[in-house]
C-alpha cells in the first residue's frame, strides 16, 4: 500500500485565511476611499464641516510627511491583502511596512494634538492599527502552515 500525502500549498486555505485575506482587501478598499477623500476639496471641505474651528486648523495644519505615512499605511495594507489573498509569502514584509506606516501616523497625531482636539480618533486609529497587527499576524500564520509560497 502506498502513503498519500498532500502538500499544504496544494491544498486549499482554510476559512480563517480567506476571511482574513477577505477583510483586508475590503477594509484597506474602504482605507484608501478614506485617504482619497483628504486629498480631494470636497472630501476636505466635508470632514471640516464636521469640525470645530479649531479642529480644522489642527487637521490642515498636519505636515505633509502625516499623509505619506497615511499612504504608506492604506496602500502597503491593500497590496499586502491582494498578496496575502494570492498566498505569497511577500505579505509579509509588505504588511510590516504597512503597519510602521500606521505607527507613525498614530505618533504623529499624539505629537500634533489630533486625540486632544477629536478624541474620538484615538478609537478609529487605534482599531486600524490593530487591524493593521493582525494582518502581518495571519500571514505569519499562514506561512508557518505553509499556506504561502
Amino acid at each position: 500500500m502506498t502513503a498519500l500525502t498532500l502538500d499544504a500549498r496544494g491544498s486549499r486555505a482554510p476559512t480563517w485565511f480567506w476571511a482574513m485575506a477577505g477583510f483586508g482587501v475590503l477594509w484597506n478598499l474602504y482605507g484608501l476611499y478614506q485617504f482619497i477623500g483628504t486629498l480631494t476639496p470636497a472630501g476636505r471641505s466635508a470632514m471640516a464641516a464636521g469640525m470645530t474651528a479649531a479642529q480644522a486648523q489642527i487637521y490642515f495644519s498636519l505636515p505633509a510627511w502625516m499623509t505619506a505615512v497615511f499612504a504608506i499605511g492604506v496602500f502597503g495594507g491593500l497590496l499586502g491583502s491582494l498578496v496575502l489573498a494570492a498566498r505569497r509569502a511577500a505579505a509579509l514584509p509588505i504588511f510590516a511596512v504597512s503597519l510602521a506606516g500606521y505607527i507613525a501616523l498614530f505618533a504623529g497625531d499624539v505629537y500634533f494634538g489630533v486625540f486632544d482636539a477629536m478624541p474620538g480618533q484615538l478609537a478609529i486609529l487605534a482599531f486600524v492599527v490593530l487591524v493593521a497587527v493582525a494582518l502581518p499576524v495571519t500571514a505569519w500564520a499562514a506561512r508557518s502552515r505553509a499556506l504561502l509560497r
